[in-house]
């Protein structure tokens, strides 16, 4: 395994620090007053766009996108780097167009998605002219075993007619949000992994209401996490991705990739509260020195290193897996990174927290947002437990 950087991702890192260093941290405290000043919290600042056209101008746009010649044709490997420095920012995956749950249904389209959907829906998110939501988890059901989901997909003629209710749909409140990707129930009797399909819903369609937006601990995404109603929703067959039953095929090949970017970003969380951590130590006087001079702090100082760094060469090796052997191969790593990264960036950024003392539970640094991120990732994409049984059971193979 060999983790060095290629030329190419050299010299999109150098690009990308300065475009952070000299745009994007300056940029989050205007990101946040224009949403404030808003009328609609939920539609994008004026800040973002202005990002959003510099990051294309650089070359910094859809670094994501390996498929058809579509993105930047980075490997995993060579993208791991990219999302940790992106990571560093609430606002900067959006800033260069890397941001849930964007990516995923950009990547399931470019896969999936016939040439009607791709000209409809994929180019016009390629170039962010519009966003998109996905709908999959359900309040009623434990939405981590696919095969509860209640939301049906029924044939009608030409038609589909979609029922059910949905939440945590991330990107629905956006105003720019015209796409639903819905996973739902299409064939009761079919064998388990089969009775799945994901259809596309435009998302002005009659019957799509949105009943709420969901907090995040008590912070409101901008792009939103609504409970939506779904109630006779009638869309064209030819708006279902792939064939009918391939619904919990697509999930696993949207959510793979998706947990990888989590936890490369995740890394990124933990840099950037470790950063923080050591200057306030070295800046915080209390009995009588520096805060850096106190065991306990210089214990989570060095914890945070270790921890970070071995989180570090499990996403990278991961990565490696899945440019030189697929997905399949990686299964047990990707999963793995997705309990570690995220166990690890909130314990290193709880550390942060701790040292800030009351100024790290409030909002005047990103500590708290990162906080109640990083603990959310542990249920998002799957919970912490879900990963742990499918390591468990491809461990206990080898011995059987």
């Amino acid at each position: 395994m060999d983790f060095s950087y290629s030329a190419r991702t050299a010299d999109l890192l150098d690009t990308l620090g300065r475009f952070m260093d000299e745009h994007v941290y300056p940029a989050e405290p205007v990101y946040d007053e224009q949403l404030a000043a808003a009328d609609n919290p939920h539609e994008q600042p004026q800040i973002m766009r202005e990002l959003q056209a510099r990051a294309r101008e650089l070359g910094l746009w859809n670094l994501f996108m390996t498929h058809d010649g579509l993105g930047a044709g980075l490997t995993n490997l060579e993208y791991a780097p990219l999302a940790e420095m992106v990571g560093r920012s609430i606002i900067g995956n959006e800033a260069i167009n890397c941001s849930a749950p964007d990516t995923g249904n950009m990547e399931i389209l470019a896969m999936f998605g016939t040439e009607e959907q791709k000209a409809r829906w994929l180019r016009p998110l390629l170039d962010c002219e519009i966003r998109s939501a996905f709908a999959m988890t359900e309040p009623d059901v434990a939405s981590s075993d696919a095969t509860n989901i209640t939301s049906t997909i029924r044939r009608d003629g030409n038609d589909y007619v979609v029922n059910g209710r949905k939440w945590y749909t991330s990107g629905i409140l956006d105003p720019d949000c015209k796409l639903i990707v819905f996973m739902g129930k299409s064939d009761p009797e079919a064998p388990a992994y089969r009775r799945q399909s994901m259809i596309l819903i435009p998302a002005d369609a009659p019957g799509v209401e949105v009943l709420r937006d969901l907090p995040m601990f008590g912070f409101h995404d901008r792009l939103g996490h609504g409970e939506v109603q779904f109630t006779d929703v009638r869309v064209p067959a030819t708006n279902m991705l792939g064939a009918e039953g391939d619904g919990f095929a697509i999930a696993q090949g949207r959510l793979g990739p998706g947990r990888m970017h989590y936890a490369m970003r995740a890394i990124g969380m933990a840099e950037r509260a470790l950063d923080l951590m050591c200057r306030r130590a070295l800046e915080r006087t209390a009995f009588g020195g520096p805060l850096a001079e106190r065991g306990v702090v210089r214990e989570w100082i060095a914890r945070s290193r270790i921890e970070i760094d071995q989180i570090r060469l499990l996403v990278l090796k991961s990565s490696w897996l899945m440019d030189t052997q697929g997905n399949a191969a990686a299964r047990a790593e990707v999963a793995a990174i997705k309990v570690a990264a995220m166990e690890v960036a909130h314990a290193v950024v709880d550390r942060a927290v701790q040292t800030f003392g009351a100024a790290g539970v409030s909002n005047d640094t990103v500590l708290a947002r990162m906080h109640a991120i990083t603990r959310a990732l542990q249920i998002a994409d799957g919970p912490n437990e879900v990963h742990l049984r499918t390591i468990a059971r491809l461990e206990v193979k080898k011995h059987r």
